[in-house]
């Protein structure tokens, strides 16, 4: 019975492939770096100017930051819709999806409250 030894030690149920290294090279960082250079002079320059409608500014921040974390995403932390990140995206997904609900929830809880408060003048009124 003879060994390979040149096999590559495969874990029970990987696919084909997935060890191979297919991100981290310096290529990859530098135009990661690059646009988010790009993107954080964009937002400081859009916030600062006044060549645009003043009400856009947030609307424009906020695409850029969604820009952002998109960059991010991609370059520095590799996540991808590849079959071999399955397991990456889909925590990404439950964890937008986590922060969403918290955040929706909170602005529910937050108006309801708002709602059902006592009106300040009738509160007047009653420390009198």
């Amino acid at each position: 019975m003879e060994i390979d030894l040149s096999a590559r030690d495969v874990a029970q149920g990987e696919a084909p492939g997935t060890g191979v290294r297919t991100h981290g090279k310096a290529r990859s960082y530098v135009i990661g770096l690059a646009f988010a250079v790009a993107l954080t002079l964009a937002s400081f320059w859009a916030s600062s100017t006044h060549l645009i409608y003043a009400p856009g500014v947030p609307v424009l921040l906020g695409v850029l930051a969604i820009a952002q974390m998109g960059v991010h995403l991609i370059f520095f932390l590799h996540i991808s819709s590849a079959p071999d990140q399955a397991n990456n995206f889909l925590a990404l997904a439950f964890g937008v999806f986590v922060v969403a609900l918290v955040v929706f929830g909170s602005l529910i809880i937050m108006s309801n409250l708002n709602h059902n408060m006592m009106p300040m003048d009738r509160l007047m009124q009653m420390q009198r």
